[in-house]
């Protein structure tokens, strides 16, 4: 019998929308189906490394560029909406393309507005039912619904209720109908090792910022006496730095697969950006962590006052952040696990209909 082939379509926005589509990808070749992989940039080249004997695509690029200086972001990107919403409709015409060379049986989009194709069954991921944005939130948010209202299902990765990782984010006053809650999604599993580290660093998210926050970490690491594992986040070409000459500083450019979970799993303590995917990670494999938001994301910088309020983890702008800061984590609970089973058998009958 021919295998359903759905379409998993990811954002290239750091490597966050990428990672966690890994345990769906999974999920949907366990259950029998053919996932075709879709992206550009970063995101893409990880996917392919994950799964290098699955059919990989490349879209057209939204090409968003982070501004230098967090402040004009959001106007940089409103700026930049005419190109990004032709790239939106680039993508919708390649879609076709690819639902027509695959004979495609449905569509999984990671927050790629343009991926639908109005005669099979289209799902949208976000953790984003609201889209911060300061004084602009009730424009971005009703902008963002209206294109997820264009999907016959849109799946939250999160808990319904009160008790969730989310906050305002995932979860609006009134619930519509076509939103499914679908728990935490994560690759990784918690396993009790030995510990091998004092700390991990896993940096993350466009750049400049990542540079600009590998410095300033490099900078207030380099004469730590904690063995502390670097982890700097780049895929392919990218600038090289020099070796650490502290042998308590290991760095690597990227780490993947059950590699990548053993590391964290063999950590005491994580520090990392603050985006939904990290926390997800961080609440499966319940660590303690100290999180940065990328300067100028409301979206991070929510969810880092969010969890220091709520006892969970404490934060700093990254531009205070000295290692003396590490002091705090003390005060903190750490992430927990919500124990939540993800029914994929159940999300994928959507595909099963004619």
């Amino acid at each position: 019998m021919k295998k359903k082939r759905i379409l998993v379509a990811v954002l290239n926005w750091g490597l966050g929308h990428a990672t966690r589509c890994i345990p769906l990808i999974e999920a949907l070749i366990t259950k029998g189906y053919e996932p075709i992989l879709a992206s550009d940039g970063a995101a893409l080249a990880l996917l392919k490394e994950e799964f290098p004997n699955l059919v990989a695509e490349d879209l057209p690029s939204y090409n968003i560029e982070y501004s230098k200086s967090p402040n004009l972001l959001k106007w940089k990107l409103f700026l930049e909406s005419p190109r990004i919403i032709q790239a939106i409709k680039a993508e919708k015409d390649h879609t076709k393309l690819l639902v027509e060379k695959y004979n495609l049986n449905g569509i999984i989009s990671d927050n790629r507005l343009g991926v639908h194709y109005k005669h099979l069954k289209n799902v949208f991921i976000t953790h984003q039912l609201n889209v911060l944005s300061g004084n602009t939130t009730w424009l971005s948010s009703k902008l963002h619904q209206n294109y997820i209202m264009k999907f016959d299902e849109c799946w939250v990765p999160d808990l319904p209720g009160s008790k969730n990782l989310s906050g305002m984010l995932g979860h609006m006053r009134k619930t519509p109908e076509k939103v499914k809650y679908i728990g935490p999604l994560s690759r990784f599993t918690k396993e009790n090792l030995p510990q091998k580290y004092k700390i991990m660093i896993i940096l993350s998210g466009p750049e400049p910022q990542r540079s600009f926050l590998e410095k300033i970490l490099l900078k207030e690491f380099r004469t730590t006496t904690e063995k502390t594992l670097f982890v700097r986040g780049v895929l392919g070409e990218h600038n090289p730095i020099a070796e650490a000459d502290n042998t308590n500083l290991i760095l690597k450019d990227y780490i993947l697969g059950k590699e990548l979970e053993d590391m964290f799993n063999s950590s005491e303590t994580v520090i990392c950006r603050s985006g939904y995917t990290s926390i997800m990670d961080l609440s499966k494999l319940e660590k303690k962590a100290f999180l940065i938001p990328t300067p100028g994301q409301f979206e991070q910088e929510y969810l880092a006052e969010r969890l220091e309020n709520l006892g969970i983890a404490p934060y700093c702008r990254q531009e205070n952040f000295k290692i003396s800061e590490l002091k705090r984590l003390k005060r903190f609970s750490g992430f927990r696990d919500f124990r939540f089973v993800t029914d994929f058998s159940s999300l994928f009958t959507l595909f099963e209909g004619k």
